[in-house]
Formats: structure tokens, sequence, C-alpha cells
């Protein structure tokens, strides 16, 4: 059942309670860190994902019977007048959802050559792609995230990357129980000079033929326009939330010690009205009374 667009324009104080993203180790994986994994398949190289665990994770999960859902993340190009760095190291809206109950993944996208993470665009797309492949699952069997309840969200280039990557082929698309895009969406933009965007008349009959793998799966939308939610809902018709952020009334001015541009992931990291729709979209997608698939 198709849930209302949700505009929100409700005021949110300058908050103490900001959360602030997890220091980075370099030890292995734990609760309340960020850990930099270099996996087998790139041993030498500089390719890496990130991972944050629950902070109630303990290494005899299993014995424990615990699992955990798992939120995977597409961060933005590098584009600094909106303070994207485009790193990994910089994405922020999945752990805006996660707070330490979820793991939280951030995703790398492969360099041509195969020895980097690419920090504009989508490097070697067929590298990137399988990389989710191969390490979602890995993750999953080696940290105690439920396979079932998986959710793949981005901002910007990586709210893009949620269908253009997310939904590449029918056997990545089957890893999500829920997609989350942020400020962009697949086929929406033509992007000149880049055969994957342009014509747009051609991108945009691909990236139709991507968002049709999502079959019904619940997709949050934020920051949609009218053109956005009609090409969405033209081919999505059930399971689509849309969520307008008032960037202005959630932040007050720009910039402040949050956010550099109103065009920002940091905006789930601030309680307000935005944050808790996202926050209650995630939990319900992620409710282990709804984890078929």
């Amino acid at each position: 059942m198709r849930l209302a667009l949700l505009c929100l324009t409700l005021a949110t104080s300058l908050s103490a309670a900001d959360l602030v993203l997890p220091p980075l180790t370099e030890q292995d994986p734990q609760p309340g860190k960020r850990a930099a994994i270099t996996t087998t398949e790139y041993a030498g190289t500089k390719v890496h994902h990130l991972i944050a665990l629950p902070d109630d994770w303990t290494p005899d999960w299993k014995a424990r019977g615990k699992s955990w859902p798992v939120i995977a993340e597409y961060t933005g190009n590098y584009f600094p007048t909106s303070g994207s760095t485009g790193e990994i190291e910089g994405a922020a809206l999945g752990y805006g959802v996660a707070r330490g109950k979820a793991i939280w993944i951030v995703l790398p996208y492969v360099a041509k050559d195969h020895q980097k993470n690419e920090i504009t665009w989508w490097g070697d797309i067929d590298a990137t792609v399988s990389y989710a492949k191969t390490n979602i699952p890995r993750i999953c069997a080696e940290f105690g995230g439920d396979s079932k309840r998986v959710v793949l969200c981005g901002f910007s280039r990586g709210a893009i990357g949620v269908s253009f990557l997310g939904l590449h082929d029918d056997e990545i698309a089957k890893l999500w129980c829920g997609l989350w895009a942020h400020d962009h969406f697949d086929g929406m933009l033509e992007w000149k000079g880049h055969p994957w965007g342009s014509p747009l008349a051609r991108y945009r009959e691909e990236a139709s033929v991507r968002l049709r793998r999502l079959a019904g799966r619940p997709l949050l939308v934020s920051q949609a326009g009218a053109e956005t939610r009609r090409f969405i809902d033209a081919l999505a018709p059930s399971g689509v939330t849309y969520l307008t952020v008032d960037m202005r009334t959630h932040f007050g001015t720009f910039p402040n010690e949050l956010a550099q541009h109103p065009h920002n992931d940091r905006w789930a990291l601030r309680d307000g009205p935005a944050t808790s729709i996202a926050r209650a979209w995630f939990e319900g997608v992620t409710a282990t009374n709804k984890t078929a698939k």
C-alpha cells in the first residue's frame, strides 16, 4: 500500500545529542568503531570497505543465537561544495538509522585499476557490483548479519547507485530487503560524458529495467521531485515512501557544525521529524516478522 508523500516543516533545535560517527580503527571489526577491511581478493591494494558492528555484538553471537539487521551504504561523489569527500570514510547516512543497533557497512566503488577506491562515479562497474555480491553474504556469515534483513542506502552518487548498482542484475538485487535513496535517483538526469548516463532516453530506459527488479520491496526516496515520483510510480506502483526533508528547518543556516550544505548526508545524525520517519522505516523494513523475500 502506497504511503503518502511526507512534507516535514517542524523545527528542530541544535542538539547536543547529534550522533557522532564511530571512530576509525585499524583493528578488526568491533562494536562502537569503524574498521577498514581489505579483503583477500584485494590484498596489497587500497580497495577496502568499512564495517561498524552493533553495540551489543560479541564474538559468541552464534552461540547466543543472535543476529542483526544490516544497512549497507554507497556514498556520494567527491564534491567539495557540499563537503562530500567521495571517500567511504565520509559516509554518514546509514549510521543515522543504524545507531549501533545494526551492522553498518560502507561499500567501495572499485577503481578501474583495481588498486584503490574510486571517489568519483563508479570506477569498474562490474568489479564494484561483484564486490557487494561477494562481501555482503560474507559479512553476514562472519558477523551475524541477517541476510534476509539487509537494506541498501545511498546519498547523491550513492542514491543513484542504490538502483544503478544495487539493482544492476538479478543476483545483486536479491541481496536487499529494501532500498533507500537520498538526493538523486537512477535515470532522472543525463550525465553527459559518461556512456552509462547518456543519452537520457537510453539511460532512462535502462534505469527502468533496473527499477523493475525492485519487485515490490520497500523503497524510501528522500528529496524526490515531481518528475522523480512520476518515474518511480510508473514502475514501482507499491511499497514506495517519499520523504521531503526541509534542510533549512532541520539545520537552520549553512554551513553549520554538522553539515556544510543542504545537499548532505548528515541530516540523519540529528533528531527531527524526518529522521524519526527514516529510522521508523528502517526498523519496519528490517523487523523480524518481515524477513521473507
